[in-house]
């Protein structure tokens, strides 16, 4: 449950891996003061852009703002929007937060020849008590800064793209909805630019992030049960791949496969793998199982990290907050008895 944090409660508060596990308190009120603190190892790369340089130029022309209660994912907007252009011969330049607005590309640009692009997806919400939060960004940032190693593209502090984050959310803080079944999406992304044709490292690149209010993700609503196809004709995803990466590259080639699913009635895709048919995401998302086993022992179970899928902040949510449960409380009021995880 989401619960603010100061710079006085939060410090020595970290998971495994030096990663914040706790929500990070992003705006108070409407003045924007408050810094998000972030915890464990820190890389400062001379190299990347800085949020101290930040450029804002407000829309003279905001938009009505849409009904919280009638939201479909990813059809709205806000006013404002980040980009941080980044050239071979000159680095990074300065971030700018400016008016939502089309991008113009080379036709030749390898994020459209060659899927040289990255993306993450991450939300804001609006508590009770109205102020606004981010759920573990820095996971987030990790693994954009992981992607873009892996597609070639120009590295970047995450410390610094998370204030730029925070700064645009700040400017656009009237688009979180006030809805405990809605919140602010927001969707970094990051595509080479290079103009030329040919198989090679992009010699431009372009960072930025648009936010936009969403419902559930689901037309069922966010916990109701979603119906699965299972085909092991049809994989996401293998060994040695890039499964494990938020590449555009690994969700257009499973639009087919969403498509015939839905031709049989069902929502979404329980992804395959092997011989065996191990199971590895389903649609999107990652997957647990609460069972019983061979004994008859409750058992909690996900698909391990071995390259294939994503490694989701929601899971590694759940996984940290199973292992408390288990590890130091033994049992937990509403939960059933001890039970092993992995």
């Amino acid at each position: 449950r989401p619960v603010p944090l100061d710079s006085s409660t939060i410090n020595g508060m970290a998971a495994p891996g030096g990663v914040p596990r706790a929500i990070k308190r992003v705006l108070k009120g409407r003045a924007c003061t408050p810094v998000i603190s972030l915890l464990g190892p820190q890389r400062f790369l001379s190299t990347s852009f800085k949020a101290s340089d930040l450029q804002i130029e407000l829309s003279s022309c905001p938009k009505p703002k849409p009904d919280p209660g009638k939201l479909v994912f990813g059809k709205h907007f806000t006013d404002h929007m980040l980009t941080v252009e980044w050239t071979q011969e000159n680095g990074w330049s300065k971030p700018h937060i400016k008016p939502f607005q089309n991008i113009s590309l080379h036709p030749a640009s390898s994020a459209l020849h060659y899927s040289v692009q990255l993306f993450e997806g991450m939300k804001a919400f609006r508590g009770p008590d109205k102020h606004v939060r981010l759920f573990r960004p820095m996971l987030n940032m990790e693994r954009m800064l992981r992607t873009a190693v892996r597609a070639c593209l120009p590295t970047f502090d995450k410390s610094e793209l998370l204030e730029c984050i925070r700064q645009l959310i700040c400017v656009d803080q009237d688009w979180v909805p006030h809805s405990d079944s809605a919140s602010l999406y927001i969707r970094p992304t990051y595509i080479g630019t290079e103009p030329s044709l040919g198989v090679a490292k992009s010699t431009r690149a372009l960072l930025y992030v648009i936010l936009g209010p969403v419902g559930p993700y689901f037309a069922t609503g966010s916990f109701n049960p979603v119906s699965l196809l299972a085909d092991p004709r049809f994989v996401r995803a293998w060994m040695g791949g890039v499964g494990d990466c938020k590449l555009g590259g690994n969700y257009g080639p499973t639009i087919f496969v969403q498509s015939e699913a839905a031709k049989e009635g069902f929502q979404q895709v329980l992804w395959l793998y092997g011989d065996d048919h191990q199971m590895t995401e389903v649609g999107t998302m990652n997957i647990f199982m609460f069972w019983k086993d061979q004994q008859g022992d409750l058992e909690l179970v996900t698909p391990p990290l071995n390259g294939i899928i994503l490694p989701g902040v929601t899971r590694q949510s759940l996984l940290d907050l199973a292992h408390k449960w288990v590890s130091v409380e033994g049992t937990r009021v509403g939960s059933p008895t001890m039970f092993p995880v992995s």
